[in-house]
């Protein structure tokens, strides 16, 4: 009796699961194709003001990690264009040189630098954040780098790829990995803070993406080693740890501006190589790379974007919920906390 009792509760656990999965995939889709696309962004451009990037930024320090291409490179143009000194964090070298000389070109701006920095190793992200830091100040960090793994696989550290890099920030051969971008993010975020706090007005803005809409943080499971694994829902797991990152440093860092955001279903190289079927059926719909960075560009830079309250995620100039409506993907205080904890401990493994 126990038994059937138990398989019962069991199955009808999983029923919910698939049942609330299936919801908010739908609704996330309905909104994708009314919000997200090259449409969502014109309409919501009608109200944007234009004074909002009329703005001199000569003298202020950016730091703009996967700059070579894409919303990254699109940021460091517009920034380099304003008169900021622009920070380019990349892996290959060819393709950061070529991506400095392009944003010099456009923006007539010579303060650009390239930074190697092998993101498949945790301890390098500390070596160039301690640095960075004894050679440079620092206004504002944009945590841009990152794309999706379509199958589970380790680094040399046994660290999930998509974890590693998405949240403690890790980048393994030619893409990022989800657990090593959270890792990247985490680690030369938490590294550059105090340096951050030397400066005025110091902003950290973390690309994430509206897939994490989709999905509920799981603490019990940050490296998917349980169940099938599925690329699309590690990034969007992987993209809910970084917004809740962001509303925690924001909770523990008053001195420094923290915000997420969702740069909108853009044209940009890693869709092209990540999620070649959904670009097939949506390339002509797509954002540009500009639109695509327009809202970092606006959260870097704008007066208007360090007034609104620290820790919020941004779509469109707009600060939005992190939640789809009745989703039932909202965790508890105790949970966002383990999940720093966690992160804390093992970024900590990887300092020298």
């Amino acid at each position: 009796m126990l038994k059937s009792r138990m398989t019962s509760l069991v199955s009808s656990s999983c029923v919910e699961i698939v049942t609330m999965s299936l919801y908010r995939n739908t609704v996330w889709l309905l909104k994708g194709l009314q919000e997200y696309t090259k449409g969502g962004y014109e309409a919501a451009a009608r109200s944007f003001s234009e004074a909002d990037l009329e703005v001199a930024v000569s003298g202020r320090s950016f730091i703009i990690t996967g700059a070579n291409s894409g919303i990254g490179k699109a940021a460091a143009c517009e920034i380099a264009k304003r008169g900021g000194t622009v920070h380019l964090v990349c892996r290959n070298e060819d393709r950061a040189k070529e991506a400095r000389k392009d944003v010099v070109e456009q923006s007539k701006n010579e303060n650009v630098h390239v930074h190697l920095v092998d993101m498949s190793n945790p301890r390098k992200v500390w070596e160039f954040a301690s640095g960075f830091s004894q050679n440079h100040n620092l206004h504002v960090l944009i945590n841009n780098a990152g794309c999706m793994v379509n199958q589970r696989e380790l680094t040399e550290d046994d660290l999930e790829k998509n974890f590693a890099t998405n949240t403690l920030g890790r980048k393994v051969n030619s893409c990022f990995s989800d657990l090593t971008l959270v890792i990247w993010t985490y680690i030369l975020t938490t590294a550059l803070i105090p340096t951050l706090k030397k400066s005025e007005n110091p902003r950290v803005i973390t690309v994430s993406s509206g897939g994490m809409l989709v999905q509920k943080l799981n603490v019990e499971d940050l490296q998917f080693e349980k169940g099938s694994f599925d690329g699309t829902m590690a990034y969007a797991q992987n993209k809910r740890q970084q917004v809740i990152m962001t509303e925690q440093w924001a909770a523990q860092h008053k001195e420094v501006h923290f915000s997420s955001m969702h740069p909108g279903w853009a044209d940009t190289p890693a869709v092209r190589s990540s999620m070649p079927d959904f670009y097939a059926k949506m390339k002509n719909k797509l954002r540009t790379e500009a639109q695509g960075a327009d809202t970092v560009v606006w959260l870097a830079i704008s007066d208007t974007a360090s007034r609104q309250p620290s820790g919020l995620f941004f779509q469109d100039r707009k600060a939005v919920s992190t939640h789809l409506p009745l989703a039932s993907s909202r965790t508890s205080p105790a949970e966002d906390q383990k999940l720093m904890s966690e992160l804390e401990e093992l970024a900590v493994k990887f300092k020298s």
